[in-house]
């Protein structure tokens, strides 16, 4: 069964940059895409990005945003990188690969609101 663990949320200042972690175990990291989602209060979960594989140890991958998704295979970590973020960047991202035909999440880590 796979876990998912992320963390790295926290207040940032409009303008800011903040950098979640999504650190995998328990399948093979390696070879499955892996997703992020972002739960904005009061509104339902919507997928930011996709992160395949690839064949290099970083698989960098562009999110509308001006956010930066990418992995590390070799320590089975997915990034998030959000540089030069806005004030409506709040709410609880998680990431999520599908085993089995079943999305497994981890429990999410919180942006609180930036004033």
């Amino acid at each position: 069964q796979g876990q998912l663990v992320e963390s790295g949320g926290g207040l940032v200042q409009p303008g800011g940059s903040l950098k979640l972690s999504c650190a995998a175990s328990g399948f093979d990291f390696t070879k499955f895409d892996m997703y992020w989602y972002r739960q904005a209060p009061e509104k339902e979960r919507s997928f930011l990005a996709t992160i395949t594989p690839g064949s290099n140890e970083y698989d960098e991958s562009t999110v509308r945003g001006g956010f930066t998704a990418y992995r590390d295979n070799h320590m089975n970590i997915l990034y998030l990188q959000m540089d030069n973020s806005e004030p409506d960047i709040t709410g609880v991202y998680y990431c999520t690969t599908l085993i089995a035909e079943t999305n497994c999440w981890g429990q999410g880590t919180q942006v609180p609101v930036s004033p």
